[in-house]
């Protein structure tokens, strides 16, 4: 007699999609704590299991080598911080308020983790084809954020209109190198946030 199976090969059950997804949550902390604790360098595999509290055979399961679960992490970084920019922004403020907004939520998310905020700056450029595709995804998402956040009717009544995209890698290249610098002196990167403000309010301002 032949027994007919229920499973449906290739079919993830909830249950399993969850435990999946919370494994890899768990990895991702444990890459931001190991870079946290020695560098993304200098970090291992064996260190991003240990902070994670799993094992290598579940690291492996999810991500091939540690640069794909660094990558991974950043990857949500960013989207996370794009995503606090654009919460943080009234858009029914005064342009210049506006700004300032995008400016002050940008430095307190990189400020809430100096670490990994350097790390993305300082290591990723090195890394290879996927460390660029990663950059240029990112700067696309900013430039997005950007473009979205002057393109309402209200900047456009107070004279504002979306920057090109050359001023807008200026303007973001130049505000992450402001935040790399500012760490690697030692000095407190909400001390910036005037001169970012400035800048930014000059680079993007009504044009007579």
């Amino acid at each position: 007699m032949t027994t007919t199976s229920t499973a449906h090969h290739g079919v993830v059950s909830p249950e399993n999609a969850a435990a999946t997804a919370e494994f890899r949550q768990r990895l991702l902390a444990g890459m931001a704590a190991a870079v946290r604790e020695c560098g993304f360098r200098d970090s291992t595999v064996a260190d991003v299991v240990r902070h994670a509290r799993t094992s290598r055979r579940t690291f492996y399961e999810h991500f091939p080598s540690k640069q794909a679960c660094y990558i991974a992490l950043l990857r949500e970084a960013n989207a996370a911080m794009v995503r606090q920019i654009a919460a943080a922004v009234d858009p029914l403020a005064p342009w210049d308020a506006q700004v300032r907004q995008a400016i002050e939520a940008w430095i307190a998310v990189a400020q809430s983790d100096l670490a990994l905020t350097l790390s993305w700056i300082r290591d990723l450029p090195s890394l290879g084809a996927d460390a660029r595709h990663l950059q240029r995804e990112s700067l696309e998402a900013f430039i997005v954020l950007v473009r979205d956040l002057t393109d309402t009717p209200e900047l456009r009544a107070a004279g504002v209109a979306p920057p090109s995209r050359q001023l807008m890698v200026m303007l973001i290249g130049g505000l992450r190198e402001l935040i790399a610098t500012t760490v690697e002196d030692g000095g407190d990167i909400g001390g910036i946030t005037e001169v970012a403000v400035r800048a930014t309010q000059a680079m993007l301002g009504p044009r007579a």
